[in-house]
């Protein structure tokens, strides 16, 4: 794990229970510039420690988009919630809609571009012009957009910038 650890300061560490290796492949499969890069087994070592099943996926290593992420089999001790989640910013209504239908697929739709996976791992699906669009500095056309985005589950960039320009 040095080389690992040496070639990115901060990791995401995710704690599965026994999901990690379909969920990296998953996410691998969904995104560009990605891989698994390593897959460790748990072995006789420690066993009464972690409780792995010695040839079990322990953890999976992999890269979206360049970044590294470390996923791991731990058991059903933890849960993911809401409090963390991983922001997709995407440069066009195709690919608000490609991410939020492979994702939610198995998992639940929430409000204003969230979803939770099929694994629990919450994400926001959001288009990057709505940034512009809820920071505008006329603070009316902010608001209309704002107004509209609270209204959706998956957002709609269209709609979007028709709620802003409204008026």
């Amino acid at each position: 794990m040095s080389n690992i650890a040496a070639s990115q300061k901060i990791t995401p560490f995710l704690w599965f229970d026994k999901e990690a290796e379909d969920a990296a492949k998953l996410y691998v499969s969904l995104f560009k510039n990605s891989a698994i890069e390593n897959v460790a087994r748990y072995t006789d070592a420690g066993q009464e420690i972690t409780g792995g099943t010695p040839g079990k996926v322990m953890t999976v290593t992999f890269t979206l988009e360049g970044q590294r992420f470390i996923a791991l089999n731990g058991g059903p001790m933890f849960k993911f919630t809401e409090a963390i989640s991983f922001m997709v910013g995407c440069d066009s209504q195709e690919e608000v809609d490609f991410f939020w239908s492979k994702l939610t697929e198995g998992g639940q739709e929430s409000q204003c571009g969230w979803l939770k996976d099929r694994f629990g791992l919450s994400w926001q699906i959001v288009p990057r012009a709505m940034f512009e669009l809820l920071g505008d500095k006329d603070r009316k056309k902010a608001a209309r957009a704002t107004e509209a985005m609270l209204k959706m589950k998956k957002l709609d960039l269209a709609q979007l910038r028709r709620a802003h320009a409204a008026g």
